[in-house]
């Protein structure tokens, strides 16, 4: 659930800003090991289930900015926010900080960086719609019988499909270990702007915040400032190697820190660490997976990278609509969706910044009016 699926929208961002084979094997060798090892030393350090992921959310702004920025640009954006992350960590004003952004802001700005990739999902039904349809089928199926593991059988069907509909040598793949292919930061403001502070919200607000919350539900009061600082520093040195920010896990998280992983709380910790030597395993051999992934049509994966989004988007959706000011979250929702480039900074920036200007013009509407009836 934690890999499969955002592996996919990892897939999709490489090829959107033009990474080589061998450059996304790096990529996904960086957030595989960071997410593992990250995993395994704070589950065992605090004996609690700390799952840690990479942001689905934060994947899908690279989709939406393209080419626009180098790749130097974005491992120096990918620094910036891991700086940013260490240093509250260590400050200790993760909550307060979150509490400054209206909720309505967040959940908007999430929904529309989702759902301006979700509504690509469905490109390929004009040109490849047997294949589309039949995995269409597969994923209503999967959805109702046995959700949990609905993207690991997607994955698989996809691959035959590959195999029967477009001649993919599937069974030619062998065992591939990761290339490693080190890169420089280069520090610009549109790229601080158009993917740095969008990244850093969406880290904050989408997966530390409510993997948290639900460590918390389950009973582990655990601070969250150390987890921010191990994150942090070990999204340093994946972004040397192209793989964007380690953050907690929120799905994930819920499966490891649940009675569906042991029955005794003190023992739900081996959760996190098996979470974690999965993910060390997949790093290893993220030469394999990659030679897998790539046999996908481009039709395929965007399909697949957008039914692993649904329940994210309703998710953000569903809060945006919920809260009391919810004009503000739509208009951060439809300027986020849009994709509007402007000044050269990304659209993610311009969603949030008239989100917020509405959300506290309407505030002071309010409290304007109030005053004038009394």
């Amino acid at each position: 659930m934690s890999y499969a699926g955002p592996l996919l929208i990892y897939l999709s961002a490489a090829e959107s800003v033009g990474t080589s084979k061998e450059g996304f094997s790096s990529w996904v060798f960086a957030i595989s090991v960071a997410a593992g090892l990250s995993s395994i030393g704070l589950s065992l350090w605090f004996r609690v289930p700390v799952a840690m992921a990479w942001s689905a959310p934060g994947t899908v702004l690279l989709i939406s900015l393209g080419t626009s920025l180098s790749p130097a640009e974005m491992v120096g954006a990918y620094v910036a926010v891991a700086a940013i992350l260490v240093l509250i960590g260590f400050s200790g004003v993760f909550e307060r900080l979150v509490q400054l952004l209206p909720p309505s802001v967040t959940n908007g700005m999430m929904a529309g960086i989702l759902f301006g990739f979700g509504l690509k999902a469905a490109g390929g039904l004009a040109t490849d719609p047997a294949a589309i349809a039949l995995l269409i089928v597969v994923f209503a199926v999967c959805a109702m019988l046995f959700p949990r593991y609905s993207m690991l059988v997607l994955l698989a069907s996809a691959l035959l499909i590959s195999a029967v509909f477009y001649d993919a040598s599937v069974g030619t793949v062998g065992v591939v270990f990761a290339s490693l292919e080190v890169s420089g930061p280069v520090f610009s403001m549109g790229a601080m702007l158009s993917l740095a502070l969008p990244l850093l919200i969406t880290t904050l607000s989408g997966q530390y915040l409510p993997g948290m919350a639900i460590l918390r539900a389950n009973g582990f009061r655990i601070s969250a400032n150390p987890i921010l600082i191990v994150g942090g520093l070990v999204s340093v040195l994946a972004a040397l190697l192209g793989g964007i920010t380690t953050a907690l896990a929120s799905i994930t998280a819920a499966f490891c820190a649940g009675s569906d992983s042991h029955e005794d709380p003190d023992r739900r910790y081996v959760a996190g660490i098996a979470c974690g030597v999965f993910f060390c395993l997949g790093g290893v051999f993220a030469g394999t997976i990659v030679e897998v992934l790539v046999l996908l049509p481009t039709a395929l994966i965007a399909l697949l990278a957008g039914l692993a989004l649904l329940q994210p988007i309703l998710k953000f959706t569903g809060a945006m609509l919920a809260s009391e000011d919810a004009q503000a979250g739509l208009l951060t929702f439809l300027f986020t969706a849009s994709g509007v480039t402007l000044f050269g900074i990304g659209s993610a920036f311009w969603g949030v910044v008239i989100g917020i200007a509405v959300h506290f013009l309407g505030r002071s509407a309010e409290l304007f009016s109030g005053k004038t009836h009394t």
